[in-house]
């Protein structure tokens, strides 16, 4: 049986400036998987950098509100949500919210470096 608590997975900055933390990832422990999952948060007042993967990811949400942007298309999302991001789409979140926004993203195949590119630089939570 394979446990991972949150608690015990380092936090960083990702490339898209949102926090995570690695939950499951097949190169990083022993497990028969094809995708990896983390836990995100994107502080309130920020905006995730508008990036895209050449995989496809879904974000489920655990709390706080956002406005989700995939290409051309904006929605309002929270808890209970879970978004779908199609492969190569250009995607970033803007959270205007008093709240954090903390969610789960499922990306398939699992998430590599030279999967991802980053368009520009995120912005930093007002003060």
């Amino acid at each position: 049986m394979f446990v991972k608590n949150l608690q015990d997975c380092p936090e960083f900055i990702a490339g898209d400036r949102s926090i995570l933390r690695e939950l499951l990832h097949p190169d990083k422990a022993p497990l028969d998987l094809r995708y990896s999952l983390a836990h995100a948060i994107i502080p309130a007042g920020a905006t995730s950098a508008p990036h895209s993967l050449t995989t496809s990811e879904v974000y489920y949400i655990l709390s706080g509100t956002a406005q989700m942007h995939i290409d051309n298309e904006v929605q309002s999302i929270g808890p209970g949500d879970a978004v779908y991001i199609p492969p190569n789409a250009k995607q970033y979140v803007v959270n205007g919210g008093a709240d954090p926004l903390v969610f789960l993203c499922i990306v398939d195949p699992a998430w590599r470096e030279e999967d991802e590119t980053v368009y520009e630089k995120a912005s930093a939570p007002s003060s």
